[in-house]
């Protein structure tokens, strides 16, 4: 399971580089949310892939990657999109990104969560 987490995360970040590279020098806006959610998804995958959590801090360094801090405000916003969309089954993180990206006009998104497109936005993975 671990080599299949490892190929899988390495392959996801293969492709997000290339799209990176594409797109030139670019701004970056994600969410302490999103960064949360990586770090929880990948905290008990043990030590190998637990060591991309070191990945948070080189984008929170990064001058061209914008991380949007954690508000009550935010968690509002997402609780009333959740909330919105009883059908649907986007996480509540995935609700506070998509609010966040329509406060700061944003239509396109470094994701393949297919959650997104339903909600106009556009994939780049």
């Amino acid at each position: 399971m671990l080599a299949d987490d490892a190929l899988a995360v390495a392959a996801f970040w293969d492709q997000a580089l290339t799209v990176m590279r594409s797109l030139a020098r670019v701004t970056l806006v994600t969410t302490e949310e999103v960064l949360d959610e990586f770090l929880a998804h990948y905290s008990g995958h043990g030590p190998v892939l637990r060591n991309l959590a070191a990945a948070v801090e080189k984008a929170m360094a990064n001058p061209l990657v914008i991380v949007r801090p954690q508000f009550h405000q935010s968690f509002l916003d997402g609780l009333a999109l959740h909330k919105a969309r009883p059908g649907k089954e986007y996480s509540h993180t995935d609700c506070i990104s998509m609010e966040a990206m329509r406060q700061e006009a944003m239509t396109e998104i470094l994701s393949h969560d297919h959650h997104f497109r339903q909600e106009g936005f556009a994939l780049l993975l």
